[in-house]
This record gives C-alpha cells, structure tokens and sequence, in this order.
C-alpha cells in the first residue's frame, strides 16, 4: 500500500494548521516540533514557561525560533481565557478556580483550541490519557450527534494479505466497557450499551477512510451469527445492526469472530453472503480488555506499526500520546491530529 502519511503532508502542505504542544519543553515534543516547522507542515504552539522552553530546545539544538511560545504565567488574554472557562463550566466552578486549573498546561492548551486560536492539540508525552481527555471533554466538548469520545489505532505493515495490510481498531483506550446510561431519578435508560458501541462503530470507520482504508467493518466478539451466547454476543449483535441503519454508507457487519471476519474460507463456512466477512479491515472490540490485548499482539506478533490512539467524537482534533513515546511518533501522530476534522 502507499506511503500512509504523504496524502497527510500533502494535504497539510495546501492549507497548514496550527497545533498546540501542551509539553513545550520535553526534548521528543522539542524535536518533532522543529521539524514540523521546517517542512512548514504546521503552524506551532508551545506551552510551557517561556524562558525553560527556549533553555531546553538550545540545548537539543533544536530551531523553534518559527513557533510561538504560550506562557500562561504570561499571557495577554489569560482574563479572557478565565471568563470563557466560568461560562463553560457555569455552577461548577468559581473564577478563582478556573483561573488556578488554566496554570495548568493540559487546560491552558485546550483552551487555546476551544478559543479558536489553534486548530488542533497533541500532549500525553507525561501526563495520562485521562488528563488528555478532561480538560477536552469540559471545555471543548463532543461534536454535534456524538455522546461519548472513543479511540482508534491505526496499524501499518507490508505484506501479507492486501485488505490485511492497514487496519483500523477501535476502541482501544477509552472506554473499558459498555453499559446502559440510565437516568438517576426515574430509572428510564437515556441510552443503550449498544447504541454506545455503535458510535464506536461509525466513528472508526470514519477515522478509517482518513488513511485510505475503505472500510469494511467487523463488530467482533467470540460468536460468528448466534454461535455462542452470554458474554458480549448480543452487545455485539445489537450494536452491528444500529451501526448499520445510522451509517449505511458503510459494509457493516457482525458479530463475528475474528477468523471468520479475515478469513474467506472460514467465512465460507460461518458466514456465506456477507459483505465484510473474509474481506474486514477494520475491527471493533466490546470491551477495552479485548481491544488492548488484540491491538498490542497485532502489533508485538503481527508486525504492525501502530498509530494512536486517536480520539473520536471531540468537538476538535485532540490526541493523546504515549508516554513511552519518541520524537517520531510525536512528528506522525501531529499529522494525523491535523488532518482530523
């Protein structure tokens, strides 16, 4: 398959956007930032304290002389950053604390985004996905129809069976599992553990065809067609057929069991006539358990590279990195926050 990332700078290239690194002085975040800028792919913030930001990237020799540092010790609209945070989080907390919180770079940077002053957001590189995903979730919130975030991972690797060669794995850091939303004062269900995995569904298929896959979706658990019951199977079962009637612009189907949603043979056997069956490249799991396991021995025993997770169902591109990450993962995975919507 072709170079994943090229349509990405191409596409950067014609209309670069702005990205804020809430980890300004951390040498990885430093690294990739200074060839962002170089290859002029993206426009670039950097939050941090002004004077170490600069003291750090003089001594790994990196040029960011092109990126605007945001200081929140020092910035010109901080007020106006605090009286944004009030109204967005109306009854919930004081100015005094909006104003503490903001200090913080995590919600410093994603206010820059809700503010419209950047487009897009990476950090993570040493705080957790929860604190990536807090501050996105109070102040940027979900996009219009969405009611939860998710993750997906992308996964790279030459040879093989072509439709095997790039995949799509969602969710694989969000949520642990699925369960009904049910409303604490009259028991009524707001929304079904299904409808919740659908979402899931729809959104990975979406992130999917950023990267050139056309999607073909399995909803995987460990029955193929009412082989097995308990478990997952109905979630599974459940989630495949409201994913199908809000997206049918998309081949979805399941529950499959993973043999079956790759294998034409076995597809053969367990599932004559399906359009996804035999043929999938993009998996989605019922639980986070599933997920982790399944995504980490693609990658450790399949060889696939692994890109992600990348957030779903945010009002804005935020991504979150791992802390295990490199300069490189950082420099690829800017990219893909870019080119999010």
């Amino acid at each position: 398959m072709n170079d994943m990332f090229q349509p990405l700078i191409e596409k950067l290239k014609a209309n670069p956007r702005t990205i804020v690194f809430t980890e300004g002085s951390d040498p990885r975040i430093l690294e990739a930032a200074s060839r962002l800028l170089k290859e002029e792919l993206l426009k670039v913030i950097m939050v941090g304290n002004t004077e170490e930001i600069k003291k750090a990237a003089a001594e790994g020799n990196f040029d960011i002389s092109k990126a605007e540092i945001a200081d929140p010790d020092t910035c010109p609209y901080f007020d106006e950053m605090v009286s944004t945070m009030v109204e967005l989080r109306k009854g919930k907390m004081t100015a005094e604390e909006c104003a503490e919180t903001l200090k913080k770079s995590n919600y410093f940077g994603t206010m820059l985004v809700k503010m419209g002053k950047a487009d897009c957001l990476l950090g993570g590189a040493t705080y957790s996905t929860a604190d990536t995903v807090r501050p996105a979730l109070q102040l940027v919130k979900t996009k219009p129809g969405a009611t939860l975030v998710s993750s997906c991972m992308i996964m790279d690797r030459q040879g093989g069976e072509e439709h095997l060669q790039r995949i799509a794995c969602g969710d694989v850091a969000i949520n642990i599992d699925y369960t009904d939303t049910v409303d604490k004062n009259t028991g009524e269900v707001k929304q079904t553990a299904a409808e919740k995995l659908a979402e899931v569904v729809v959104a990975t298929a979406e992130t999917a065809q950023l990267f050139g896959i056309d999607p073909k979706v399995a909803v995987l658990s460990f029955s193929t067609k009412g082989s097995g019951k308990g478990g997952t199977v109905q979630l599974s079962h459940d989630a495949t057929i409201i994913a199908q009637q809000k997206a049918p612009q998309f081949d979805i189907d399941g529950e499959l069991q993973f043999d079956a949603a790759v294998s034409m043979d076995v597809a053969k056997v367990k599932c004559k006539g399906s359009k996804v069956a035999g043929r999938a490249n993009t998996f989605i799991f019922p639980n986070l358990e599933a997920a982790n396991i399944g995504h980490k021995m693609a990658q450790r025993v399949g060889g696939y590279d692994a890109y992600g997770p990348i957030l779903q169902g945010l009002n804005a591109p935020i991504n979150d990195l791992s802390r295990g990450c490199n300069a490189e993962e950082v420099y690829k995975l800017s990219l893909i926050t870019a080119c999010q919507k």
